[in-house]
């Protein structure tokens, strides 16, 4: 492993540093940033057009109570960028292979967005080394194109449609320029640094290729028809791990992918599941309230006994 950097969150003890590393994984390498220590590890994924930095404000919330690791997923951050399609299955083997090099087991996974469903995904694939689930503004289930808003339809057929998709997101870079610092997404707004840090790996267009592909991952109406058959293998492992905590983070007042009546979906369907608030905010939900997510996710961590007992009792 080579430490190639590092970002300091907080200054009230050493163990607030977070350091960004990097671990050879197939034919490329992650990234990851790390913090804490402690028997417990907590794995933070994030989704798209994203990196590990939009956990920079929750991690301080649980450093003190267990290793904190964040990867970018391969293609995306400081990660590198294999010539691959970066399908689902990509993004898949890649995090598979990140958790053989680290050497993980037994963790508590945090996902947002894309990262919530490969997530899911690793829990179903791999019951025995998951402790707990936490899920924020994610692809909890395959959806119709019926069930959206005419708004989203529009948007995800244009990201969809052959030439139309790449002028958008390869040659204007649109997912990084326009969507990310957009209302629906931050509604707090987005600094010019932290775009800047957004915008970082995704100079040339040949590097933007996994934000193209990503819209083109979501199952709508069973297609693509590989992913909506991973989105129900997870859906099943939700419905029968009562064993496994889960909890599902929601916004207030916000913009995001998880509907009313999706929450309602999940309350039903997910066995031993939590569901609480975070306030107002819009799809890139750490962004916009970081505090509360680290706050809720402390909580949960703690109400269940997911952490080596010294650090929960701490």
């Amino acid at each position: 492993m080579e430490t190639c950097g590092f970002r300091v969150l907080a200054h009230n003890s050493s163990k607030d540093i977070t350091i960004m590393r990097t671990v050879a994984v197939m034919d490329s390498h992650l990234a990851y940033t790390e913090a804490g220590e402690g028997e417990s590890s907590v794995v933070f994924l994030h989704g798209s057009p994203t990196s590990s930095y939009i956990w920079r404000n929750v991690i301080p919330h649980v450093a003190d109570r267990a290793r904190i690791l964040a990867p970018d997923l391969i293609g995306m951050g400081a990660s590198g960028k294999p010539d691959i399609g970066y399908r689902f299955a990509d993004h898949a083997r890649y995090l598979d292979a990140w958790f053989e090099a680290m050497g993980l087991e037994e963790v508590v996974l945090v996902g947002h967005d894309w990262g919530g469903a490969l997530a899911m995904d690793r829990a179903a694939r791999h019951p025995g080394l998951v402790r707990g689930v936490a899920l924020l503004e994610t692809f909890l289930r395959p959806q119709m194109w019926a069930e959206l808003p005419q708004e989203v339809i529009d948007h995800s057929q244009a990201l969809r449609t052959p030439g139309l998709g790449e002028r958008l997101l390869l040659e204007e870079n649109a997912a990084i320029e326009y969507a990310l610092p957009h209302p629906f997404a931050i509604k707090k707004g987005l600094s010019p640094h932290d775009h800047d840090v957004y915008r970082a790996p995704y100079r040339e267009p040949a590097s933007r290729r996994p934000l193209l592909q990503w819209p083109r991952e979501i199952p709508y109406d069973r297609e693509p028809a590989d992913v909506a058959e991973r989105m129900d293998a997870y859906g099943a492992w939700l419905a029968t791990s009562p064993e496994v905590p889960k909890l599902l983070l929601t916004v207030e007042e916000g913009v995001g992918i998880a509907s009313p009546e999706m929450v309602d979906w999940a309350r039903r369907n997910i066995a031993a599941l939590e569901i609480e608030g975070i306030g107002p905010a819009g799809h890139q939900a750490p962004e916009d309230q970081p505090h509360a997510i680290g706050q809720a996710i402390a909580g949960w961590l703690n109400r269940h006994h997911l952490l080596s007992p010294a650090r929960a009792n701490a």
